[in-house]
């Protein structure tokens, strides 16, 4: 049997070039260090503007897969959907996240919707609610059992639409990362609508009663169709991921899925080819800030992945290992063969190796 490969997608592993050497000092990750010495730069991208309206794993989920677009707007939410259960067919459909917006001292803040603890009973009432201010063609899904919840809207008025992924925006001022572009005053006027409809509503006075924020706005982005079922991302042999985006992409492709497992895969359950496993538990951390919590998620990381992932590539169970590690704007690719960790010479400290590829 082949000999597998195995690629590890990790967000949020690279913090701002200019904290990162202070965010890692102290923390013993040898097999991380290791591989950042030892890997060869396989792929690197760093775009000229850093307000880019995606987020690096996403344009490199969008390459990935071959989906058409620019790396400012990735359209994942028909994937999404598909993964959520939904059947997208032809149609244009955007992700339809309900969420909170902070009204700060002078603009409003984004906040992440993991913190909002809606239930789904709550959920489904605000979608009720929302549902008689859609006119003509205008759908709005709610799939069952989605955490956070996510909706899908699809609606022929919005015509062009660029939009803000959710964890791009989030924790910032919404100001610059609001939607643009023809579509722009349509969708404004059906989220105002929702606004009123939810400001007094049931659900959003018990949650300020209990000390929860309300429900207040939905955050529209990833608007695209499905792309045509055909050979991109079809290298793959297996995706492991709790991502709706990358789990769709993996099923309209054809290609087999299932959630990450809690540590390494043992070479016996990898199937000749290249396995792709996305960690997402830095996400939160990175974008609340909260390093402490960060630091701990990638002590997990190390124990659980990066250093059995080494071990086997060190026996020759692997026959590749990959990490793309992403940032806030950028991501950089490394690949590691078993020959490559003989390189003795290639050494380095965690700290500056991260902090020169978040620099990249």
């Amino acid at each position: 049997m082949d000999t597998p490969a195995l690629h590890l997608l990790v967000p949020f592993a690279l913090p701002p070039a200019a904290e990162a050497a202070a965010l890692v000092a102290g923390l013993e990750l040898p097999a991380l260090e290791k591989l950042l010495a030892r890997a060869s730069l396989a792929d690197h991208h760093a775009p000229a503007d850093p307000f880019q309206h995606t987020l690096p794993h996403e344009r490199w989920l969008a390459r990935t897969f071959g989906l058409a677009g620019s790396d400012d707007q990735t359209p994942l939410a028909p994937y999404m959907l598909l993964a959520d259960g939904g059947v997208p067919g032809e149609r244009m459909w955007f992700c339809a996240q309900p969420v909170h917006i902070h009204i700060a001292r002078d603009h409003l803040v984004l906040t992440d919707p993991s913190d909002l603890e809606l239930t789904a009973p709550d959920a489904a009432a605000l979608h009720a609610a929302a549902l008689p201010l859609m006119a003509g063609d205008a759908t709005l899904i709610a799939p069952p059992d989605t955490r956070p919840a996510r909706w899908y809207l699809a609606d022929d008025a919005l015509g062009v639409l660029h939009t803000t992924s959710l964890m791009r925006a989030c924790g910032h001022n919404i100001d610059i990362w609001m939607p643009t572009g023809d579509g722009a005053r349509a969708w404004l006027k059906l989220q105002n609508e929702i606004q009123m409809t939810w400001f007094d509503h049931p659900v959003n006075a018990h949650r300020e009663a209990i000390g929860l924020p309300p429900v207040n706005s939905l955050w529209l982005y990833g608007g695209g169709a499905l792309a045509p079922a055909g050979a991109p991302g079809r290298h793959l042999a297996a995706v492991h991921s709790d991502n709706p985006a990358t789990r769709g992409l993996a099923l309209h492709r054809g290609i087999p899925v299932s959630p990450p497992a809690d540590d390494c895969l043992v070479p016996a359950a990898l199937p000749a080819g290249t396995t792709l496993v996305e960690l997402s538990e830095l996400a939160g951390h990175f974008i609340r800030q909260d390093w402490a919590r960060w630091r701990d998620a990638l002590v997990r990381l190390e124990n659980a992945w990066f250093a059995p992932a080494l071990a086997q590539l060190e026996q020759g169970d692997l026959t590749g290992l990959s990490l793309t590690l992403c940032g806030d704007t950028q991501e950089v690719t490394l690949l590691a063969r078993r020959g490559d960790l003989r390189k003795f010479w290639r050494r380095g400290p965690l700290a500056s190796r991260l902090a020169g590829l978040s620099a990249i």
